[in-house]
Parts: C-alpha cells; structure tokens; sequence
C-alpha cells in the first residue's frame, strides 16, 4: 500500500516542484523526462515483469505468457479508445453548448471566452477522472509485482513514478488552466492518487487467492508498460528529428533502461 502511494500521490508532489521552474526551463527538461521515463519502462517490462512472468510458468508456460502479453496490448488499445472517444464526445457535448451560450451572450460579447471557459472545465473534469483510473491499474501493477517479490515490486514502484512526474507536471498545468487555483489543483492531483491504493488493495486481494494467475498478470503489466512507452511517449520523442536532440533522447532513455538494470543488480532480482 505504501510503495503504491508513492507511485500515485508522491509522484504528483514531486511533479508539482518542477512547476515552480521557470516556464522556459521545464520546456527543456520536460523532454529530457519523457525520454527517461521511456527508457524506465521498457526496461521495468522486458528486463523484469516479462523475465519473472516467464520464470513463473516455466518454458511450457511461454506460449500462455505470450498470449497475456498480446491480451494487455489489447486491453490498453481499447482503454486508450474509451478514453479518446470520451474525451470527443465532452469535446462534441462542449462544442453544442457553447453555441447555445453564444447566441445567448451574443449581444453581451462574452461568448468566446465563456465557450473556452467551458472546454477548460470539462478538460479539467477528464483530467481528474482519467488519471483516477491510470493510477488504479498502476496500483494493480505495483501489487501484483509486489506479489511476486519485494524487489520485483521497488523496480516497477521506480518505473510507474518515472513515467508518472511528466505526465502529472501536464496535467496540473491543465487543472489551473480550467480555473483553479495551484493549491485546489494540487489537491485535486494528490487526490486521484489515492486510487492508485484502491487498485492495489483490490489486486492483493484477488491475486493473493490465485497465485497460479500471477505471472500473467505480470505479463498484462508489462503490456500495460510498454503499450505506455512504445504508444504514449515515444511518438511524441519524433516530434523533433535533429541530431541533437536524438542523441539526447536515446541518452536518456538508456539511462532510464541502465536505472532500472542497476537496480536489479542492486536487490539481486
């Protein structure tokens, strides 16, 4: 429970320091954590969770852990679906609203600003309730390693905290962007971490009276991690093409990967 506190809430008060940074600063180092937290992933995945999966089974189990791997691919291609599709659909609902409010406001000259008053509300409601459900299946995965074994467990604490600080630095921005104040955001983003305990006590649970579904279920995690890499992070990494700033991303994203090795080499995993 606490290591998926620290994953869920810590992760958010740690992002919150680098919003005190100045704007042109966090523009500079923001990328450098993404390639970090990339690399952190794909190493928790395919240098632990998959390898312990596979232990687990034995080589007879491989075909049966492969199939959990393409099954989590699965899962989190349709929750990413949902979530886009739900982010549209409060985008289309928003859009016919403020129509209504701009004919009614017409004559006032208000309508502009109070149609993008309302779609930086609704952002910040879809902030709030998609990060609830991301730290729920982090916390699902923290105990699910934890499950196996403590230092299996710390890596993948390290490698959901990575890839959390970035993504909460961007959401709190969004947060104060739909009207609140820094502290009520803050609040607020702490808050959707405690889900991260609720996944994690419901995955103990579950998974403590089925351990023969263990490995398994770390090999949906380490689909979880590398869909997040592979679809989330790394298309945004492309985005910039110079030399430079692609050596700098592969630096970092084997930094991240070398972490997550020493670490295993650190607690014998």
């Amino acid at each position: 429970m606490l290591f998926a506190a620290c994953g869920g809430i810590a992760s958010a008060a740690v992002a919150v320091v680098f919003l005190f940074v100045r704007t042109e600063r966090l523009a500079v180092l923001l990328p450098h954590l993404v390639s970090f937290a990339t690399g952190s992933l794909l190493g928790a995945a395919l240098l632990a969770l998959l390898p312990e999966a596979m232990a687990g089974v034995g080589p007879g189990g491989a075909r049966g852990i492969g199939l959990a791997l393409l099954a989590g691919l699965g899962v989190f291609f349709v929750i990413e679906k949902l979530v886009l599709w739900w982010h549209a659909h409060a985008h289309d609902s928003v859009g016919g609203a403020s129509v209504c409010v701009q004919h009614a406001d017409e004559a006032h000259g208000h309508s502009h600003r109070h149609a993008h008053d309302v779609r930086d509300r609704a952002s910040g409601a879809l902030v709030l309730v998609g990060d609830s459900l991301h730290n729920a299946l982090d916390g699902v995965v923290i105990a699910a390693a934890f499950l196996d074994s403590e230092s299996l467990g710390l890596l993948t604490t390290v490698a959901v905290a990575a890839h959390e600080v970035p993504h909460r630095v961007g959401d709190f921005a969004i947060l104060v962007q739909a009207g609140l104040s820094r502290q009520r955001a803050l609040l607020l983003n702490l808050a959707t971490g405690v889900a991260s305990i609720f996944g994690a006590a419901a995955a103990y649970f579950a998974l403590r009276r089925a351990l023969g579904a263990l490995p398994y279920a770390l090999a949906v995690a380490a689909a979880g991690f590398l869909y997040i890499a592979v679809a989330g992070l790394i298309p945004g990494l492309h985005r910039r093409v110079d030399a430079r700033t692609t050596a700098t991303q592969v630096l970092a994203i084997a930094i991240g990967v070398t972490l997550i090795a020493a670490a295993q080499w650190l607690t014998g995993q």
